[in-house]
C-alpha cells in the first residue's frame, strides 16, 4: 500500500516538538531501536519493509497499523541520513516518579543538557549501568527529540525519563545524598560513595547552575592525569557521565 499523501503529511509533522507533544507520540527509526521499543511501548504507526515485518513472526505486539511499503517510499519519510527498514510512530510513555523506589536507588539528575547526542548516550549508560530514572529539568533537551530517540539506540524502552522542576525536586530530597560534577571537587576515586544517591550532570557549557549547586553537598571530580598536567578545560557531559557512573557501580560490587 503506498503511503498517502496525508500520512505522509502527518509524519513529517513530527519533526516539530510542538505537533509530537500534540499528538503525544514520537518516532523511531531502525530494526534494533523499533524492535526493542515494539516490545514495551504501543505503536500508532508502522511503516516498514517486508522483510523486517516478516522478522517479526508471530511475536505478539501492540501495533495499531502497519503498511508494507519499498526501501524508496522508506526513504522519503525517514529523518536520517541512511535510512533502514523501518519508520515506526510510537505513543508517548508517562512515567510517575515514585519516591520510595528511588530511595533505594543510584539516580541521575540533568541540569539543562541540550545536545541531542549527548542525552542519547547518557540514557544508553543509564541502561548500562542498571540505572532506572533519569530525572530532568525542563529545559533539558526534549527525549522525544527524533535526534535524541536513535542516539539511544533502544534504551529508552528501559529508562523511565522525568520532567520536572528540578530545583523543587531536590529540594525535597531528604533520604537520598546528592552529588554535583564540578572542576574543584573532590577526586572521586578518593571520595565517599554511596550505592544510593542522586548524580547530577550539568549543562555542556554552564555546568551546574547554582540555583541546583546549593543541593549538591557532596561535590566530585574526574582528576586528569597525570596531576597538574596542562589537558583539556573539561570533559565531555557523555564521557564524564560514564565515568562516573562506571566508578560508582564498581564501589558497590566491591562491597
Amino acid at each position: 500500500m503506498p503511503l498517502s499523501k496525508t500520512k505522509i503529511k502527518y509524519i513529517q509533522s513530527l519533526k516539530k516538538k510542538k505537533c509530537r507533544d500534540e499528538y503525544g507520540v514520537f518516532v523511531a527509526e531502525g530494526d534494533k531501536i523499533v524492535d526493542d521499543l515494539l516490545s514495551v511501548i504501543k505503536c500508532e504507526l508502522l511503516i516498514a519493509t517486508t522483510p523486517f515485518i516478516k522478522s517479526l513472526g508471530n511475536k505478539k505486539f501492540n501495533i495499531s497499523e502497519i503498511i508494507e511499503v519499498n526501501q524508496s517510499e522508506i526513504e522519503k519519510i525517514s529523518f536520517q541520513k541512511t535510512p533502514q527498514q523501518v519508520f515506526a510512530v510510537f505513543y508517548k510513555q508517562r512515567y510517575t516518579l515514585d519516591q520510595s523506589q528511588l530511595d533505594t536507588q543510584l539516580v541521575l539528575a540533568l541540569d539543562g543538557i541540550q545536545d541531542p547526542g549527548n542525552m542519547g548516550t547518557i540514557v544508553r549508560l543509564a541502561d548500562w549501568y542498571g540505572i532506572e530514572n533519569i530525572v530532568c529539568s525542563e529545559d533539558t533537551v526534549d527525549i522525544y527529540n527524533p535526534k535524541v530517540v536513535q542516539a539511544t539506540m533502544g534504551a529508552l524502552s528501559r529508562v523511565k525519563i522525568h520532567y520536572i522542576n528540578l530545583e523543587q525536586w531536590l529540594d525535597s530530597q531528604k533520604k537520598l545524598p546528592v552529588y554535583g560534577t564540578f572542576l574543584d571537587g573532590k577526586d572521586i576515586y578518593k571520595a565517599k560513595l554511596s550505592e544510593t544517591g542522586i548524580i547530577v550532570m550539568g549543562n555542556e557549557g554552564k555546568g551546574i547552575r547554582p540555583v541546583i549547586q546549593k543541593f549538591t553537598k557532596n561535590k566530585i571530580t574526574i582528576p586528569n592525569y597525570p596531576p597538574g598536567r596542562p589537558t583539556s578545560e573539561s570533559l565531555n557531559v557523555g564521557v564524564a557521565t560514564g565515568i562516573i557512573c562506571s566508578e560508582f557501580r564498581r564501589r558497590s560490587m566491591l562491597k
